[in-house]
């Protein structure tokens, strides 16, 4: 009964302080939102989190709509907590990309990344530490490196052709998404630890990263039983895992063994540096690689093979291009110099990644108050999404329509408008990998279309993008296949 009175006596004096809190939230966003184009009012403490969460596409679609028919470039809203600036602009994306450092910009990758994804991990560093760590990151992907690795990634690919075959036989059309993902997810594994991973720690590894991926995607309550803890602790037991493999590939380099995997490269350049260097911390950074590699490349992946297969002409220059170089029949895999030699299928590879970049925005924290603008100041706290989406029909001619040729010939529209192409980034953060990911873009799509016959199932909306959280065709990229060369390869 007291401590009925007691509640009683306090709710006015608790609603009151709620309603305060609520208030001065408000007007706080207003005043950070200044004259920007965005909501007037908010949901209390939460924003547009739940319409984000329910349909990216429509939220984001609705972000750069906004920015474009106020026509400054930039727009704002509320997530969470959090203030939030959405950049259509490529030059204002441009801006931020270079103003990565201490009292400007921190790239994080993701809206709690830092949480998520542990301190460890390079887009966090800053100035001299991060020089440091590309330049020893380097020797990953020499010539050298990435012959060993298109080897690899040719086995990998070739063998989970093979079981898409024998799953299309006993089923209509498939979904390849999660097949695309799963052939991702070995393919990284293999390329980056090669041997280091045995076959109960890679399944192990699956799991985890699965749980990781849907804590991407979920509301960030670091809390038991929530789907953001569980993702926290797998990327916990991940590290750890691809710890193991970086002394397993110590112990190998020392003994003098040629390297077979990324982890070597990496590992024989650190023994001739800092023979001491600490194995977690490129655990923590092999990590940072594998998610960078692993849905990045399952969103190009699947566009390449919706793109392809409703533009047949460019498919079948495509493959009158690699049968001119290679036949699934000479027993032999791709080599490096015959891939250097697919001019008009990385141009087709480029394309697909310019018309639908993997990471549609590339978030940041304002580590302090950033004049944006002559007239707008983000303020410091604030976290600002740089479009690549956007910035990828900007420039171009003819922006929408898929023409692998404006990467051809005459017309170098990669270098022309350069400063359009964002989906690898810019600035001091770019991706160091971009070579490796064309790479695995350009032979999966010359293993894929001289190996299977495909045609999509087609229904109505298939083709629109869902955040998964890297883009997808809404459907999952699902098709009909069936095997297209008389005898499959076998390596």
């Amino acid at each position: 009964m007291a401590l009925w009175q007691l509640v009683s006596t306090a709710s006015p004096f608790l609603f009151c302080a709620i309603a305060l809190l609520i208030l001065l939230q408000q007007l706080s966003y207003l005043k950070k939102k200044g004259p920007l184009p965005g909501p007037t009012l908010i949901v209390p403490f939460l924003g547009s989190a739940i319409s984000m969460i329910s349909n990216p596409t429509r939220f984001w679609d609705h972000q750069a709509a906004m920015a474009k028919s106020s026509g400054l470039g930039f727009a704002a809203n509320f997530l969470v907590g959090r203030f939030i600036v959405f950049i259509s602009s490529t030059e204002l994306s441009h801006k931020v990309f270079s103003n990565v450092r201490p009292d400007a910009f921190h790239l994080i990758g993701h809206p709690f990344g830092k949480k998520l994804f542990g301190e460890h991990n390079m887009i966090y560093l800053f100035d001299q530490q991060h020089k440091d760590l590309r330049r020893r990151i380097t020797p990953n992907f020499t010539p050298r490196a990435l012959s060993t690795y298109l080897l690899i990634q040719q086995k990998v690919i070739l063998r989970h052709l093979k079981n898409w075959i024998d799953f299309a036989s006993t089923q209509n059309a498939i979904p390849l998404r999660l097949l695309c993902r799963d052939l991702n997810l070995e393919t990284s594994q293999t390329v980056f630890v090669g041997p280091y991973l045995s076959p109960d720690a890679r399944q192990r590894f699956d799991s985890d990263y699965n749980l990781f991926n849907l804590g991407l995607m979920s509301f960030p309550f670091d809390l038991p039983g929530f789907a953001f803890r569980r993702a926290r602790l797998a990327v916990d037991r991940l590290v750890k895992t691809l710890s193991g493999c970086v002394i397993l590939s110590k112990e190998r380099m020392l003994a003098g063994e040629e390297p077979c995997c990324l982890v070597d490269f990496w590992m024989q350049e650190t023994l001739r540096e800092s023979p001491e260097k600490d194995g977690h911390e490129i655990g923590g950074h092999l990590f940072d690689f594998l998610f960078a590699a692993q849905d990045a490349s399952t969103s190009s992946l699947l566009w390449a093979i919706t793109l392809l297969e409703s533009h047949p002409a460019i498919l079948a220059r495509v493959r009158e291009e690699v049968t001119s170089l290679w036949s699934p029949d000479s027993g032999e895999l791709i080599s490096a110099e015959q891939v250097k030699e697919m001019k008009y299928t990385e141009a087709v590879a480029r394309e697909v990644i310019r018309i639908r970049p993997p990471a549609t925005l590339v978030p940041h924290i304002a580590g302090e108050e950033f004049p944006l603008t002559e007239w707008y100041t983000v303020p410091k706290g604030a976290i600002v999404f740089p479009s690549t989406y956007e910035s990828s029909f900007q420039g171009f001619p003819e922006p929408d329509r898929f023409d692998p040729d404006r990467f051809m010939g005459d017309r170098q529209e990669d270098r022309i408008y350069k400063r359009n192409f964002l989906a690898f980034g810019a600035g001091p953060h770019q991706c160091v990998g971009q070579r490796y990911a064309v790479n695995h873009l350009v032979i999966f799509i010359a293993l894929f279309v001289s190996l299977l016959d495909f045609r999509r199932h087609r229904t109505d909306g298939c083709d629109e993008i869902a955040y998964v959280p890297t883009i997808v065709p809404k459907d999952d990229c699902t098709v009909y296949l069936s095997q297209r060369c008389s005898i499959f390869p076998s390596f």
